[in-house]
C-alpha cells in the first residue's frame, strides 16, 4: 500500500513537470511559427528579385558566391541542432542525417549541443562551435557563421557550402533537411521575361554584391527559425505524450491500490466475522 502511494505520488510529479513543458513549449511555438512564416514570405521576394538582377548581370555575372571550385574535392557542413533534449526524434532524426553525410571529410560548424555531441564521437573536423539557445533567435547569429563561411569558401577551401537543419513544416511535421547554399545557383531563364521592363539603381553590377551576401544571411537565418519552431513542435508533441502516459499509469496504479485497499477491508471484515461467530459458538 505504501508502496503504490509513492509510485502514485512520483507520477502525479512527473505528470505535473511534464505538463508544465508542454504548455512552455506551446506558447514559444506561437512565436517561432509567426516569425518563420514571415520570414519565409521575405526569403521567397527576396529570391524572386535576387533572380532578377542575376539575369540583368547575364555573362557578366562573376560573383564568388556563383562559382563553384572544381579544384577542391571537400565541403563545409553547417549544422543546426536545439541545446536541451526532451524534444521527441528530432535530434535521433538529424544525428541519423549527420553520420549519413559521406565519408570525404566535410568541415563542421555546429551550432547546438545536441550536435556538438554526435559531431565530436565521430571525430569530424569541427571549424566552430556555437550555442543555439533557448529563445527565438535573433539576426545578429548568423554574422559569426557567415564569417567562418567567407574564410572557407571564398578562399577555396571548400567546394560548397551545405546548411543541416529541421525544416519546419507543420506542428506535427518537421524532417531533417540538407540544403546546399553555396554557390548560389539561381534558375535565371524563367525570370528573363519578367525583368526586361525593370529599371535598377544603383546599377545591377553595383546592387548584385549586396545583395547576394544579404540573401545568403537570410538563408541562414530562416534556417534558425526553421530549426526553433521545430524544436518547440517536437518538444510539445513529445511533453504531450509523457503527460498522457503519466495520467495512464496513475491511473492503473490507482485502480491497483484501490483493489489492494478493498482486499485489505474485505479480509478484516471477514476476521471480524469469523471471531463474532467464535465467540457466539461459545
Amino acid at each position: 500500500m505504501l508502496s503504490l502511494k509513492r509510485r502514485i505520488k512520483t507520477a502525479q510529479n512527473v505528470s505535473k513537470t511534464t505538463r508544465a513543458m508542454q504548455m512552455i513549449a506551446a506558447s514559444k511555438l506561437k512565436r517561432a511559427q509567426t516569425a518563420a512564416t514571415l520570414s519565409k514570405t521575405y526569403v521567397n521576394k527576396l529570391s524572386e528579385i535576387t533572380k532578377n538582377v542575376v539575369t540583368k548581370t547575364g555573362e557578366n555575372n562573376s560573383h564568388a558566391y556563383m562559382k563553384k571550385n572544381n579544384d577542391i574535392d571537400r565541403k563545409l557542413v553547417i549544422v543546426l541542432s536545439p541545446d536541451k533534449g526532451l524534444c521527441g526524434g528530432l535530434v535521433f532524426n538529424l544525428a541519423r542525417e549527420i553520420i549519413k553525410e559521406d565519408t570525404k571529410n566535410p568541415y563542421y560548424v555546429v551550432i547546438g549541443k545536441k550536435a556538438e555531441n554526435v559531431i565530436l564521437k565521430l571525430d569530424r573536423e569541427i571549424l566552430g562551435i556555437f550555442p543555439f539557445g533557448t529563445t527565438l533567435p535573433t539576426f545578429d547569429v548568423v554574422y559569426p557563421i557567415i564569417k567562418l563561411v567567407n574564410d572557407t569558401f571564398l578562399e577555396g577551401k571548400v567546394s560548397e557550402v551545405q546548411l543541416l537543419f529541421t525544416d519546419f513544416t507543420s506542428v506535427f511535421a518537421q524532417s531533417p533537411t540538407v540544403k546546399t547554399i553555396l554557390p548560389l545557383q539561381f534558375d535565371t531563364q524563367e525570370n528573363i521575361k519578367n525583368c526586361d521592363d525593370m529599371l535598377f539603381e544603383p546599377s545591377v553590377e553595383k546592387l548584385l554584391p549586396n545583395l547576394l551576401e544579404h540573401y545568403l544571411e537570410m538563408i541562414l537565418y530562416q534556417g534558425f527559425l526553421d530549426n526553433y519552431a521545430s524544436e518547440q513542435a517536437s518538444r510539445m508533441i513529445a511533453m504531450k505524450n509523457a503527460t498522457d502516459n503519466a495520467n495512464d499509469i496513475i491511473n492503473e496504479l490507482k485502480l491497483e491500490y484501490n483493489k489492494s485497499r478493498q482486499e485489505r477491508i474485505t479480509n478484516e471484515i471477514l476476521d471480524i466475522g469469523s471471531g463474532f461467530f467464535g465467540i457466539k459458538n461459545e
